[in-house]
């Protein structure tokens, strides 16, 4: 085992992935979006975003886009922070320049400022398997290989709980996850893998792939049976604020999921979009929007909220 490290990390999936391995005693400074578990909180942020993150999907898309424009990273690093606290290993990541810190601003204020000189763990996943390798490289980066085998396995587990089950279903709905409301999104990575394991069919997206921007046209023609609505960094309440982006549009009721009542509002902050420990409880939390029939983990509620045809309040359906 390698002394107790001082480590720092820099987006909420990487909080969580140390803290399910065991070593949240050992975390000195997070994001100013680490906010699980509750308990690390009170760990000072060594970020924050250089654009307002308030209002609508298409007022944060704006910003984000005219930020991006001007300067390498949309979020700023404390370097007197960082330095102060002399962090032993610092977790980031390289997948997505609007979702974290980029590895190359991390890099440069710690060349330039952190006089502890730490290493640094950049994860990068696009796919399910990759979210288990990062799982895995985290643990040995903090000296516990082992712990990473059990976490990974114990997770791996519950996964083939639900793909047992799916695998032998000859119905397979078709579904579409939205993953940005304007301009519309749909998400890709590995929601399209976790998609088919829940036992549906993605409509948009490859696994691995990243997420596509896609014309209101093309879901009229998908079409799918199962809409699942889950922005990334916007809670179920934040979303339903702006449901009316989509339920405003004259064949919006034309959709054979609003026809069915199979339209789900989802917290896409806390599960979905964080690539940790938790996209498992962001599975069976699909197989119960897919399958209701075959599978009651007591999500619905917490995680996700089915909303019914008449959508102009936001109202969960009776």
């Amino acid at each position: 085992m390698e002394p107790k490290q001082r480590v720092v990390t820099l987006l909420p999936s990487a909080t969580e992935i140390v803290c399910a391995l065991g070593f949240e005693a050992q975390l000195v400074g997070r994001s100013h979006e680490c906010d699980f578990p509750e308990s690390v909180r009170r760990l000072p942020a060594c970020t924050a975003p250089k654009f307002d993150p308030a209002g609508s999907s298409a007022e944060i898309d704006r910003r984000v886009k005219d930020v991006a424009a001007r300067v390498p990273s949309v979020y700023a690093v404390n370097a007197q922070v960082l330095r102060d606290l002399e962090p032993d290993l610092i977790v980031t990541q390289s997948q997505c320049e609007v979702c974290a810190v980029s590895l190359e601003e991390i890099e440069r204020v710690v060349g330039e400022s952190v006089g502890s000189r730490p290493r640094i763990l950049s994860l990068g996943p696009e796919t399910l398997a990759d979210i288990w390798e990062d799982i895995q490289r985290s643990a040995d980066a903090l000296g516990e290989p082992r712990r990473g085998f059990d976490l990974v396995a114990a997770l791996w587990s519950r996964v083939e709980d639900v793909a047992r089950i799916t695998k032998g279903f000859s119905e397979r709905p078709k579904m579409a996850c939205i993953e940005w409301i304007e301009p519309l999104m749909a998400a890709g990575n590995w929601m399209p893998e976790l998609i088919g394991l829940a036992g549906g069919e993605s409509v948009f997206g490859a696994v691995g792939g990243r997420s596509p921007r896609i014309e209101w046209q093309a879901l009229r023609e998908k079409d799918p049976e199962v809409v699942m609505i889950a922005p990334c960094g916007f809670s179920i309440p934040r979303s339903l604020e702006e449901l009316d982006v989509l339920t405003r549009r004259p064949d919006w009721q034309a959709l054979k999921a609003v026809r069915q009542g199979r339209v789900y509002v989802a917290d896409g902050n806390q599960y979905f979009n964080r690539p940790g420990p938790r996209i498992v409880d962001s599975l069976e939390m699909l197989a119960e929007m897919l399958h209701p029939d075959a599978f009651s983990f007591g999500w619905e509620g917490r995680g996700y909220r089915r909303i019914g045809t008449k959508l102009g309040d936001g109202a969960a359906a009776p």
